[in-house]
């Protein structure tokens, strides 16, 4: 079963933990929406749909031929260590903690810095080369060659349209997608779209009191990485920087959709006084990977200018 990190957060009775869930969650789309199979072992092996058997007509009393097969594509989605740890100089803590709790501050800012660096991978992550990493959205789409899921501004790109952010939408199969995401000057552009078209943008409120914009009902989610430098040839991707384009990607998710995977989910671990040093350690981790269950559930528009 998959899970939010806000309904995981209800059930933890870590004060501590649930403060760096709320500090992650705050100012993310991604991870407010995307759910989280709990898993055991260090990776979850999958099978994805490939090829379909056919149906066909028969006559009244003739046999039925036995149809192909369908085909799967079975993968493996392998957890990777996203951490970092949280050290507090115990003369610091002791001398200068009479206004703000010091290693509190310190905590919430490591916390901030882990949802960082998960944003950042969850678009742009690349397994090879040794990174350390899981491959995000970017390479799990593959804006880099024409494809189904892979809608395009045309050349070196073009300026957006909704009649491309439709066809971006009717590129997601089995209903609508649950988030548009998109960067900061993609977002400005689709405001000016719709205005100019004499209509205007539904908000709702989310569980933080934020607003979030919809476009056909679908929510927008901002991504401050994604990037508004890269570079197309021939209609699609060769870059992340160098160009002036940028990406829009339309997702489902859940399982069978694009999820999360964990061992443990995100952990809080006061690991104590440091052997070195006066100071005393908390240990942030996060086994985690992301998983594309079926590719016809996300896709991407890449081109998009200013």
């Amino acid at each position: 079963m998959a899970i939010t990190l806000s309904e995981a957060a209800k059930l933890s009775n870590d004060v501590l933990l649930q403060g760096v869930i709320e500090t992650i969650l705050k100012d993310s789309p991604v991870l407010q929406k995307l759910p989280f199979v709990e898993i055991v072992g260090n990776g979850l092996t999958y099978n994805r749909e490939k090829t379909l058997p056919t149906a066909e007509w028969h006559a009244v009393n003739a046999d039925w031929p036995t149809s192909p097969t369908p085909d799967f594509d079975q993968l493996t989605a392998v957890l990777a260590i996203l951490g970092q740890n949280a050290d507090v100089d115990n003369y610091i803590r002791q001398t200068r903690s009479n206004i703000q709790d010091i290693e509190a501050a310190i905590i919430e800012l490591t916390a901030k810095a882990v949802r960082h660096e998960f944003e950042d991978k969850f678009i742009y992550g690349d397994s090879a080369g040794g990174t350390n990493q899981f491959d995000g959205l970017r390479k799990l789409v593959d804006c880099t060659q024409a494809g189904s899921q892979v809608v395009t501004m045309g050349g070196t790109g073009a300026t957006l349209t909704l009649a491309k952010l439709d066809e971006l939408i009717d590129s997601v199969r089995g209903g609508k997608p649950d988030l548009l995401l998109m960067s900061r000057r993609s977002r400005r552009k689709v405001t000016a779209l719709v205005r100019a078209s004499g209509a205007y943008m539904e908000t709702v409120r989310g569980e933080f009191g934020d607003f979030t914009q919809l476009y056909n009902g679908i929510p927008i989610g901002v991504s401050d990485w994604i990037k508004d430098t890269h570079a197309l040839t021939g209609g699609y991707e060769t870059g992340v920087t160098g160009g002036s384009c940028s990406a829009i990607f339309a997702l489902q998710f859940g399982e069978g959709a694009v999820a999360g995977a964990t061992n443990g989910g995100l952990q809080v671990e006061p690991v104590g006084a440091m052997e070195g040093k006066d100071a005393s350690r908390t240990r942030i981790k996060w086994y985690v990977t992301l998983v594309d269950f079926c590719k016809q559930r996300r896709g991407a528009l890449v081109g998009v200018t200013d």
